[in-house]
């Protein structure tokens, strides 16, 4: 059961890895847990989550 303001469809692999992309020269990047916070292509270290193209919803009160 969810409870308020929480999401409803996060389910993720363990392991998998997110997408970011960099800050600096905008190359993606898959990080995955216990990875360093850096793009690979510059070595910036500033990363954006890319958004998900799933459909997120919470419940609001």
């Amino acid at each position: 059961m969810n409870g308020p303001g929480t999401a409803t469809n996060q389910v993720t692999a363990p392991g998998e890895g997110v997408f970011y992309v960099c800050g600096e020269c905008g190359w993606e990047n898959k990080i995955k847990p216990g990875d360093t916070i850096q793009c690979r292509e510059c070595g910036y270290r500033i990363l954006y989550k890319k958004r998900t193209r799933r459909v997120v919803q919470y419940e609001a009160r």
